[in-house]
């Protein structure tokens, strides 16, 4: 029997000995490999966690001590240790989730995997602790794989050295990356502390060397350990954190469990804030994952264990679209630069970066600050394309509106993983953009279909100069391009039927709006619905934000008005359409079909889709109701 599957909770992890530990740390490296290579997921940060992991479970006592993960994609460890060993359905519907689950296990604690976070909560669960009399209970925070580089971070950072009563533990698992080997000031000061074991080497020869010479000696000693922050700053600068009134512990290896519970053990005796900064490896022990220069495995599709390879080549999908394009604009326009927040692989910026470096702008976890300099840049006569997930976007909106779209600063944001993408859940579905982005004065919003529209939408969207610009895209691979059979005032018709041989036709018209990646299921609706006698014309507006006036003349020329989008359905695309043909007199009914105002469980995006009737079929019958009802 394996030391990992006898671990059921936390306590069977606290009852191993020493030597135990070190041979249920390889177990588990040897699991993940195997099984997130059948699943995908998130294997590289976890790789570099095990031992940390471990330490934690063996030094705070969870639940009863809270334990925050920041990022959340850094927990599958801390899973196995609260017996949960079950990862056949990793991510998938009906199994685990990728994030920490409150419906899970009582362990889990936050499942919004947006980085930087962790702190602030930590924070209010220490704060609450205090207020309601336990002091036996202590907060741990990991945070690290690029989350120090987020500004709210250092809000909470700055927050909880104001009250040195807080049993908190932060726990920094510096691995010199995000996704991307991380950047910033902060990157380059945790290398300094990475790289310098002065300190503890002169104070180790210091109380050997003093402590000899008797009573003098040890005075001397007393005196030199007194002058502990001025020498550290010498020989170890850690004054960042300690100037803000946090006491420090490490750098600490966090490959050793025994250095990292002695580090630990320190940090929850002392009755306050403490930092313990340890040092790991992103993809440690699995040689595809060490080897990996661009992102250490940080996530995977399926892939062969033994080499890491992928089990089948990805197909050609949006990002690399965008990739592509962005360069070809790049060589034609010295003013446009990029801006990416920490993710400069994912959202197919590399390319870019390669060919114009200087051109290139990673600013850390830290979509905010992404959005503000982007409007000075624009202020300065740059034209910066910012590219971010668009669950992203939700955490820079205040800036999209006050600092791009108040001063009319020509910024374009590209939003890849936009609508559903399933797999990783609540955090990631891209949904909320069009439905938060449609009150934003002067911003135009894009929504390709297909490869062409997507290059044509970049191109027209970094011309403009005047107010921001926004072009979205799904997660995936592309479909087959879908050609317009005219254009209307900036409106493709993708499909014309005349009726068919139904019987709910009567003459009637319906027009069928299909948004970014539904045209392909606008255009089944279409077909289904003159099936069944109706006139159908099905159009694909490219840019609808704000809503094209010939959207709305259209609406007014048919019996009813059938869209069809993958962003909130309240306040989304066709709700705005329904307004403005509201407003303009227009009384022709409306029906929407999209995603509900709600969080989303992990699933598919096949599976969603027909969880949340947004299939052809869901549309058809809810258009056919609506025609019977009037």
């Amino acid at each position: 029997m394996s030391l990992l599957s006898s671990i059921g909770s936390p306590e069977d992890v606290r009852r191993l000995s020493p030597e135990q530990t070190t041979q249920l740390a390889a177990e588990i490296r040897a699991f993940l490999v195997d099984q997130v290579s059948r699943t995908g997921g998130h294997l590289g940060p976890n790789l570099g966690v095990v031992e940390l992991t471990i330490a934690l479970h063996r030094v705070f006592a969870s639940p009863r001590d809270t334990l925050v993960f920041d990022t959340g994609h850094q927990a599958y460890v801390h899973k196995l240790l609260t017996g949960r060993q079950d990862f056949s359905a990793l991510r998938k519907a009906g199994g685990m989730s990728g994030y920490p689950s409150r419906a899970e296990s009582e362990h889990d604690v936050v499942e919004n995997s947006h980085a930087s976070t962790a702190l602030s909560w930590a924070d209010g669960v220490a704060k609450a602790n205090a207020v309601q009399g336990h002091p036996e209970r202590h907060v741990a925070a990991v945070i690290g794989d690029g989350a120090l580089t987020g500004g709210m971070a250092w809000e909470a950072l700055n927050n909880i050295a104001a009250s040195q009563d807080r049993r908190l533990v932060i726990v920094v698992n510096d691995n010199g990356r995000s996704y991307s080997p991380t950047i910033g000031g902060v990157a380059n000061h945790l290398d300094t502390l990475r790289t310098t074991r002065g300190y503890e080497a002169f104070l180790s020869w210091g109380k050997r060397t003093l402590h000899r010479t008797g009573a003098p000696g040890r005075f001397a000693y007393d005196w030199l350990h007194g002058l502990k922050k001025g020498i550290k700053d010498v020989v170890a600068p850690q004054g960042m954190f300690e100037d803000l009134g946090l006491k420090y512990v490490g750098p600490v290896d966090g490959h050793d469990v025994a250095a990292m519970e002695q580090a630990l053990r320190r940090a929850k005796a002392y009755g306050g804030p403490v930092i313990v900064h340890a040092i790991t490896e992103k993809g440690r022990g699995y040689t595809p994952a060490e080897q990996d220069v661009a992102d250490r495995f940080h996530a995977v599709g399926q892939i062969h264990p033994e080499t890491g390879l992928p089990v089948a080549p990805s197909r050609f999908g949006w990002t690399k679209v965008f990739a592509d394009e962005i360069v070809k604009i790049g060589r034609d326009r010295p003013d446009v630069v990029a801006i990416t927040a920490a993710m400069l692989h994912p959202v197919g910026l590399a390319p870019f970066a390669q060919e114009f470096p200087d051109r290139t702008f990673d600013v850390g976890i830290a979509e905010q600050h992404a959005a503000t300099s982007a409007a000075g840049m624009a202020f300065a006569g740059l034209h910066p394309v910012v590219a971010v997930y668009a669950t992203f976007l939700n955490r820079a909106f205040d800036q999209v509106l006050m600092d791009a779209a108040l001063h009319r600063a020509g910024v374009t944001f590209v939003l890849d993983r936009a609508g559903v993408t399933g797999d990783d859940g609540a955090s990631h579905n891209g949904m909320w953009d069009m439905a938060m982005l449609r009150i934003v004065p002067g911003l135009r919003l894009a929504a390709p279909r297909d490869e062409p529209t997507l290059r044509a939408a970049l191109r027209a969207a970094v011309d403009v100069d005047d107010a921001p610009t926004v072009v979205r895209y799904p997660k995936g691979a592309l479909a087959d391009a879908i050609p317009a059979l005219e254009e209307l005032d900036g409106v493709d018709v993708v499909a014309r039927h005349v009726p068919g041989g139904g019987s709910a036709g009567d003459g009637r018209k319906v027009l069928v709006v299909g948004v970014g990646s539904m045209v392909g299921t606008a255009l089944a609706a279409g077909e289904s619905l003159a099936a069944h006698g109706l006139a159908v014309d099905v159009v694909a507006p490219t840019w609808v934000l704000p809503v094209p006036e010939a959207l709305v003349k259209l609406a007014g020329e048919h019996d009813l008005v059938l869209t069809i989008e993958d962003g909130v359905v309240d306040g989304g695309v066709g709700a705005m359409t329904a307004q403005r043909a509201g407003e303009q007199g227009v009384r022709t009914p409306f029906v929407h079909v999209g995603l509900p105002v709600a969080f989303l469980d992990h699933a598919s995006r096949d599976q969603i889709i027909g969880q949340q009737r947004m299939r052809a079929e869901d549309a058809v019958r809810d258009a056919l109701a609506a025609l019977a009802r009037d």
